[in-house]
């Protein structure tokens, strides 16, 4: 608010955007690469399956983070409003945001042509690569140097790896 006067719907739009927290994108990018490790895992299986599962699992996830923040916050005596609430889900959701590009890669997978390996190897590439741009969106956003931008990068690089090096013990 500038003096008494509420925001408009850009200065609105706009304090948002300086707010954002991309730490859920990360987290969120992990999840959905866990998620098709752990698909990948079990052998032959629809895309249907883990296209849910992927949307499904992120809304879990994001349903018990919002919960944390909201219980977090009723035990710090604050007020659960519908205010606070919807800023907690909003706050929350890229977790679910980060399971779309892989979804959509395993959706779109057949007109790649690509089997069921192809499109488990595509979405959890989609998703690594996902966790790295959601790190560097909040380095960005946080003023970091171009260096810390990208030790950034290269730290969710190697978490994502590491979940690559999973799948091919448990495959292997």
């Amino acid at each position: 608010m500038t003096g008494n006067q509420p925001l408009t719907a850009r200065e609105r739009r706009a304090e948002l955007r300086e707010r954002a927290d991309y730490t859920g994108g990360v987290y969120g990018s992990m999840l959905a690469a866990s998620v098709v490790i752990g698909a990948g895992a079990l052998g032959s299986f629809p895309r249907l399956e883990l296209v849910l599962l992927l949307i499904l699992t992120s809304l879990a996830f994001w349903l018990a983070h919002v919960h944390a923040q909201l219980f977090g916050a009723r035990l710090t005596h604050r007020v659960l409003d519908r205010r606070t609430v919807l800023h907690v889900c909003r706050d929350e959701w890229p977790i679910v945001k980060a399971a779309v590009p892989p979804a959509v890669a395993v959706a779109v997978s057949p007109l790649l042509g690509l089997g069921v390996s192809g499109a488990v190897w595509l979405a959890l590439s989609v998703a690594v690569a996902g966790q790295v741009g959601w790190s560097l969106a909040a380095a960005r956003r946080a003023g970091a140097s171009g260096r810390l931008m990208a030790v950034t990068a290269c730290v969710n690089l190697a978490l994502g790896l590491l979940i690559i090096v999973f799948k091919l013990v448990l495959t292997h």
